[in-house]
């Protein structure tokens, strides 16, 4: 595809609230989270994931999931999803009300083996009745496979593999598949090998891409995507999140950043740009954090010198 044909529209799956926040040491108060998610509906985003129902043991931040779902301000239209990692986080996801529940699994044997102590079919396997209970359910549901561009212990994913999982979700009936740089090694040249092989197996309007900035390769793979055809992705406001296997590193790519390439490029996304910049600064002086975003300092910054020079 080249620039002349890149999608007219994306779609931003904004993962703040979920993906972002559930890498904070110092616990976010459900109010704050609350308001974020609200003023992240009321900028226009068509899916906001907004918790994740796991065991607090393992992620204490998400600990209050079921208080977030319940005291939002649902925008009609708005995809609202969460995390379900088994059966007892589906039934939250419920009783939550949540649109969109979200499995997982890791293109990477080495990857599965440390974070879930399993290989990546039986991780799968694990998935079959979530999976089940969201179709009799009617509920969206998206699969996300971590890995896809690189893993922290084993090097290099082959492409076959990423192929070989986003079959086995397809198979579970997903209704969207994230390929996720969770490490943010990825390049645009292999973004594009990865992208266009998964698309032989899975509707390319249904696959979408989720790029770490680990090494400042974010946006460049956003675009070698949107030359694939890939029309969904995900970020996080001002940059939430790190990266857990590259110490100081950032985590995922910032949404301001994102909107402003897509600005850039004539892609329609019905989010409001500057809507999001204030939100990205309400949420970094909530939880005492550097607003990670370059897009997002640099408008505050001009937005600053033209309320001084205003008054």
């Amino acid at each position: 595809m080249s620039a002349s044909h890149l999608p007219q529209r994306v779609k931003v799956v904004e993962v703040g609230p979920r993906d972002g926040l559930q890498n904070e040491k110092q616990p976010v108060a459900t109010d704050i989270k609350i308001a974020l998610i609200d003023r992240l509906s009321a900028a226009g985003f068509a899916n906001v994931e907004a918790t994740s129902f796991v065991s607090p043991k393992w992620v204490p931040q998400m600990a209050d999931g079921a208080e977030v779902m319940a005291g939002i301000t649902r925008r009609p239209g708005t995809i609202y999803s969460v995390l379900t990692p088994n059966m007892r986080g589906f039934e939250g996801a419920v009783a939550a009300k949540a649109d969109e529940v979200v499995i997982f699994a890791a293109a990477s044997e080495a990857f599965s083996q440390r974070n879930i102590n399993c290989s990546i079919e039986e991780s799968i396997t694990r998935f079959e009745p979530v999976a089940r209970a969201a179709k009799d359910a009617g509920l969206r549901l998206r699969g996300s496979i971590s890995c896809a561009l690189g893993c922290p212990y084993q090097g290099e994913v082959p492409v076959a593999s990423v192929v070989d999982v986003v079959k086995r979700l397809a198979a579970l009936g997903c209704d969207e598949i994230d390929i996720a740089d969770t490490i943010g090694v990825g390049t645009p040249t292999r973004t594009r090998e990865v992208m266009d092989a998964c698309a032989k197996v899975f509707p390319i309007e249904r696959l979408s891409g989720h790029f770490h900035d680990t090494y400042g390769q974010a946006t460049a793979n956003i675009y070698a995507a949107l030359l694939s055809g890939i029309s969904i992705f995900h970020s996080s406001v001002a940059g939430l999140g790190g990266c857990p296997y590259a110490k100081g590193a950032t985590g995922n790519v910032a949404t301001e950043d994102v909107l402003y390439l897509l600005q850039g490029l004539g892609i329609e996304t019905g989010i409001d740009l500057e809507a999001v910049v204030h939100t990205g600064d309400f949420i970094s002086q909530a939880i005492g954090r550097p607003n990670a975003s370059r897009v997002g300092r640099a408008m505050l910054a001009k937005l600053k010198d033209a309320a001084a020079s205003t008054n």
